[in-house]
């Protein structure tokens, strides 16, 4: 036999280190294989100690928390007690405990110990929450088996006594949790213990369990818990670290551990663990709800009765057994939606629909036994369905916030893929994209949910809400989503049962669903095609305004990086274009002069009578879009307080000259100005001032930005800096090579590899102009970079379009040859590929 006791080469440490090395035995078995070897080396450390300390019986050796459940990961900790009679002293306690102590952390584990006696151990459990959930999973080692017998029965007895003040204790302690860690089921990077939907909820789950006050549901709670177990000694072995972050860079290679295809099936596969545990979270934590109301309100009448009081009926609360009606087949009971007794769901298909919409309208859950019975008895519903099963989907939809958690009990039984069976292929995917916050399913309900708030603007709001259902779904295929999703949703559609002329309107909806904002942001509203290649694809007013709608519902679903009101000023100004050419009205033409305010009238004036650029600063919150009346004027002085504005609205008019725009993005960038939004246009000048030879014009640059850190500088600071760029006596390539060569030196956090730029022509979007599209991870001095590779081309740059949307720039510049032309498509197509190549190059000056 081994000797555990050795940490050496024969003992404890390697095998411990051969265990974890072994390619046949994993999950389960090894978890179970590494708490038994620890157990032996303990056991062993157990008997030294105590024939050297000169202590006889009296003493155990005690695991406890995740220990004591037998689930020890590669870089666990060990959570032991060591559990005496009180005959022993001090001294040799404290000999015992050093001989056990000592080794563990020797070997560089993780060691949480206490020495306790058994009426110490129930009295710190009294105090101490944490304490008392970890005893419940206590497991004998060695020593004294019937003192740990007794601490075990005594621990449980004071559990289910205590358990009405410890639960409501223990629940909130979970929801702190679960608003301070996120979500498990949506986390791009999760904390697989602490997220709500990870392994502390399962535990939490046992410890319900073990109070005999309520029980969670069982199917596939165990496996959901051994997929995340399994997971965490992947990352355990993978990074060689006690962690429980799923880390981006970690993703690929635990996959990998797992015989996973890849980070994404990862990911998938714990999203759908978290769901099961959360969703058997929502679904005890009610049930201990219950109970703890109901024993409230029988004490009152069981004194009532008691003392003789009790009138017919018998006290004041409610009746457990009272059911109000809430549709066919439908009731509301004890605070949950239940089904009638009369309730027939093997005869009636539109049951579970009709169910999930009465309790989505009536703000209630739907009760667990009454989706378990529609799952198990209702039929599938004729193809196309009758019209009431359109109209509850479309109530169910409509409901608002309260539609999620329905929703979420639905697909825990199975029964929104049983009505939608392309549904599979979204559920609990992962987006890659950090301005999406949910998977592509929960973003799809929560755009629904959103939606039904404007459907007031709306002439059909049944087609809005299911197309807001609809309009990722096709990213479960392979290629562009919208194609895909326009004809997923030709098929969903004419199953649910509306005619041709819906059907065709729901699936141009998913096709175009970001053709709006992508539009509005990117391109350039003053151009005549820009409008009509947008009314062209809408094809009616009708459907312009359901666009409008989703396109907002669909956004501000997706972050708050997605939305603002910015970007609800762009989109609404192109709708209200389109919707004028599909009025008949002709398309504003780009060679008259554009709409100028009086402001960027005077600060262009302002800009050729001085030859040098001019400046205004105005502070904006997200609530105002640019343009808007009263953002005040906004120059911090030193003695500026209070709260500074969290960006600003700053105009530049400069007089036409090459390489304004890089020279402008590239000052900014000094000043550590963070560019959420930027256009750059000619402004033309008034008559009087043209005829007196200002034929080259002023360029206006209209930037949305904030300081990446610390404060926004001063306007005069700005100015000087942009004057001395544009003469040349500020040299901003060299000063942001500087700065890159000082980020350098400074270890950074290694986050996942961005993917490379991407530059691309987009043909058709202008007609008097090329429109060249630019796609990067955002970083400091971007926008200069891309300003000095087109410029390096000898294009000229009419206009220019950014947006930041989280950490991706997706920036569009109109640009034309030396005569005023549209460039040639080969002539594009260098030139897209040259800024591509510049981007994909070194940083700015190497």
């Amino acid at each position: 036999m081994t000797d555990t006791t050795d940490s050496g080469p024969g003992g404890y440490a390697a095998a411990r280190l051969r265990l974890l090395q072994e390619g046949s035995r994993s999950g389960p078995p090894r978890r179970s294989a590494l708490a038994d070897l620890t157990d032996q080396w303990l056991a062993a450390l157990l008997t030294g100690g105590v024939e050297s300390a000169g202590i006889g019986r009296g003493a155990a050796l005690v695991a406890v928390g995740g220990y004591g459940r037998g689930e020890l990961s590669p870089r666990s900790d060990l959570d032991v007690l060591l559990l005496h009679d009180g005959t022993a002293d001090r001294s040799a306690l404290a000999a015992l405990a050093d001989h056990i102590w000592y080794p563990v952390w020797d070997m560089g584990l993780a060691l949480d110990h206490s020495v306790r006696t058994p009426d110490e151990a129930r009295g710190t459990a009294a105090e101490d929450l944490k304490v008392q959930l970890g005893l419940l999973d206590a497991r004998h080692i060695a020593g004294d088996a019937a003192l740990t017998a007794d601490l075990r029965t005594a621990v449980l007895a004071d559990w289910r006594a205590q358990a009405p003040r410890r639960l409501p204790e223990l629940h909130a302690l979970c929801q702190e949790r679960g608003e301070r860690h996120g979500e498990l089921q949506f986390l791009l990077e999760p904390d697989l213990k602490e997220a709500r939907g990870g392994l502390r909820d399962a535990t939490a789950l046992r410890a319900i369990a073990a109070s005999w006050l309520a029980d969670a549901p069982r199917e596939g709670l165990d496996e959901a818990r051994g997929r995340l177990l399994d997971a965490r000694d992947a990352l355990h072995l993978s990074t060689g670290r006690a962690t429980e972050r799923l880390a981006l860079q970690e993703q690929d290679q635990v996959a990998g551990a797992l015989g996973l295809l890849d980070a994404d099936a990862l990911l998938r596969q714990i999203y759908e663990s978290a769901r099961i545990i959360s969703y058997a979270s929502d679904v005890t934590w009610r049930e201990v709800e219950r109970v703890l109301r109901a024993r409230s309100a029988t004490r009152p009448r069981l004194r009532a009765l008691l003392g003789g009081r009790a009138g017919r009926g018998g006290g004041s609360g409610p009746d457990a057994g009272e059911r109000s009606p809430l549709a066919e087949g439908v009731v509301e009971q004890d605070g949950e939606v239940v089904l009638a007794r009369t309730a027939r769901p093997d005869r009636d298909p539109v049951l579970p629909l009709r169910a999930a919409a009465a309790a989505a309208q009536a703000g209630l859950p739907l009760s667990l036994h009454a989706v378990r019975r529609l799952s198990a008895a209702a039929r599938p519903l004729p193809v196309p369905w009758p019209p009431e099963a359109r109209e509850q989907l479309i109530t169910l939809l409509g409901a608002g916030e309260s539609t999620v958690g329905v929703w979420e009990a639905l697909e825990a039984e199975g029964l929104i893929t049983r009505l939608l069976p392309d549904w599979e292929r979204v559920r609990c995917r992962p987006q890659r994209n950090p301005v999406h916050r949910w998977t592509v399913d929960r973003h799809l309900v929560e755009t629904a949910v959103r939606a039904s708030a404007l459907s007031r603007r709306v002439g059909r709001p049944d087609l809005l809400l299911v197309a807001a259902l609809l309009h990722d779904i096709g990213k479960g295929w392979p290629g562009d989503h919208s194609v895909a999703g326009e004809t997923i949703a030709r098929d969903v559609a004419a199953r649910i049962g509306f005619d041709r002329a819906d059907v065709a309107v729901l699936a141009t909806l998913v096709r175009h669903h970001l053709l709006l904002v992508e539009t509005a942001t990117r391109r350039d509203l003053d151009d005549p095609a820009t409008v009509r290649s947008v009314a062209e694809a809408v094809g009616g007013a009708t459907t312009l305004e359901l666009l409008h709608a989703l396109t907002e519902a669909d956004a501000l679903a997706t972050g708050p990086a997605a939305w603002s009101a910015w970007r609800g000023s762009l989109v609404a100004d192109l709708v209200k274009r389109v919707s004028a050419v599909l009025a008949g009205e002709p398309a504003d033409d780009w060679s008259t002069p554009q709409r100028t305010t009086a402001e960027q009238e005077r600060l262009a004036v302002e800009a050729w009578r001085t030859g040098g650029p001019v400046l205004a600063l105005h502070a904006r919150s997200e609530a105002l879009a640019p343009g808007d009346a009263g953002g005040p004027e906004w120059a911090p002085d030193e003695g500026t307080t209070g709260p500074e504005p969290i960006g600003v609205e700053l105009l530049i008019a400069v007089p036409d000259q090459p390489g304004v725009l890089p020279i402008a993005a590239g000052v900014l960038a000094l000043h550590r100005l963070t560019v959420r939004a930027a256009d750059l246009r000619a402004v033309d000048l008034p008559k009087e001032l043209d005829t007196a030879g200002a034929a080259d014009g002023v360029l206006l640059l209209s930037w949305r930005v904030a300081a990446e850190y610390g404060s926004l500088p001063q306007a005069a600071r700005l100015r000087n800096d942009l004057l001395r760029a544009l003469d040349g006596s500020l040299d901003i390539v060299a000063r942001l090579a500087e700065r890159e060569a000082a980020y350098r030196k400074y270890p950074r956090r290694h986050g996942v590899h961005a993917p490379p730029p991407r530059v691309t022509v987009a043909p058709g979007s202008s007609q008097l102009a090329t429109v060249i599209e630019v796609r990067a991870q955002d970083a400091p001095g971007l926008l200069h970079r891309i300003g000095r590779a087109l410029e390096a081309t000898g294009v000229a740059v009419r206009s220019a379009h950014v947006s930041t949307l989280g950490a991706n720039a997706v920036d569009a510049f109109y640009v034309t040859d030396a005569s005023g032309a549209p460039l040639k498509p080969l002539h594009a197509t260098e030139i897209a590929q040259q800024v591509e190549q510049t981007l994909t190059g070194s940083p700015p000056g190497q």
